[in-house]
């Protein structure tokens, strides 16, 4: 499969939609390494993808049902400590408001990466083949018929908890990074579009998992894409990216605390995928996120650090989002 550089893959990604041919798109964090392939390109032992009501998983394949084993290395508090001070470091000098800090675990399960896929019920969900499976719950944005929107996603709690939701939804850290993201995200959205508004605000979503359910929060920020994005998807798609969400505010001074704190590549985690079709687009922020490297298999997962987060409970949430959703 063959990787794009920024402008190759705008350029093939506007080729394609000027041509009114759909496509999937796949995008890594930093831009460097794209995919960009007509929907009657992929083969299905390449690549799986189901976004939205666009799938090319063949009919009737489903995964073997068995119990699923899950195991992973907690991320190292040492390590972590470290990212989290040069974060917090970097806020309290007024470098940043908001930094999504995540780190790669260890894992170790009897699915395979396409096992991973099959059995997934996430939202969004795309198997490479010996490269990476995602299945992620976050929309980047949705473009259709004009309106363009996008669905950041901040806040996690464990939904067993005693008033998850009103503890969630109370919580005096989980509403100021929220607010912040939704103002980057507007603000982003502008750039593309007009009349951009916030049609809902902090709205409570719950995630069923292997290991127990967790309640999330989200808003829907929407406007009117300008026109000449309509036939050139790729230089929306790149203007917008990275995302807000897994970044922070503001975002070009942000991505640089996050290289010096995080320590390794994201590669595709945390970057976008979707599909392009009929001027319409539907795709996902690349979280949730198991990739293989020399025969490892890791998982990537994070979360939002302010000034006034508490190390020990981010430590916790990063935790608490290792998981995979099955049945």
């Amino acid at each position: 499969m063959d990787f794009l550089n920024e402008e190759e893959a705008i350029e093939k990604m506007n080729g394609l939609a000027q041509a009114g041919k759909p496509f999937v798109f796949v995008i890594s964090y930093d831009k460097t390494r794209n995919i960009v392939q007509s929907l009657d390109e992929i083969s299905p032992d390449e690549m799986l993808f189901c976004f939205g009501g666009i799938s090319n998983v063949p009919s009737g394949l489903t995964a073997e049902p068995t119990h699923v084993e899950w195991q992973f290395e907690k991320p190292s508090s040492e390590a972590y400590h470290r990212s989290f001070s040069i974060v917090q470091n970097a806020e309290k000098a007024g470098n940043s408001y908001l930094v999504n800090l995540t780190c790669k675990v260890p894992l170790s399960t009897n699915l395979s990466l396409r096992d991973i896929f099959l059995r997934t019920t996430a939202r969004y969900r795309l198997w490479i083949r010996n490269s990476l499976v995602c299945f992620s719950p976050e929309i980047f944005v949705r473009l259709q018929n004009g309106i363009i929107s996008s669905y950041p996603m901040k806040g996690t709690i464990d939904a067993t908890i005693p008033c998850a939701k009103q503890q969630l939804m109370d919580n005096v850290k989980e509403k100021a990074e929220h607010a912040t993201i939704v103002d980057l995200i507007r603000n982003d959205l502008s750039m593309v579009a007009n009349h951009v508004n916030v049609a809902r605000y902090r709205y409570v979503e719950r995630i069923s998992t292997n290991r127990g359910a967790i309640l999330q929060t989200s808003s829907e920020i929407s406007g009117r894409v300008q026109s000449a994005y309509i036939t050139r998807p790729g230089e929306l798609l790149m203007k917008l990216l990275p995302a807000g969400s897994i970044t922070g505010a503001p975002k070009p001074k942000t991505v640089s605390i996050i290289h010096s704190a995080e320590g390794y590549d994201r590669g595709f985690y945390t970057g976008c995928m979707g599909v392009w079709q009929d001027g319409n687009i539907d795709s996902a922020v690349m979280i949730r996120f198991v990739d293989k490297e020399n025969g490892q298999l890791y998982y990537k997962a994070g979360g939002g650090i302010t000034a006034m987060s508490d190390e020990e409970s981010e430590y916790q949430e990063v935790i608490e989002k290792i998981y995979v959703p099955v049945c």
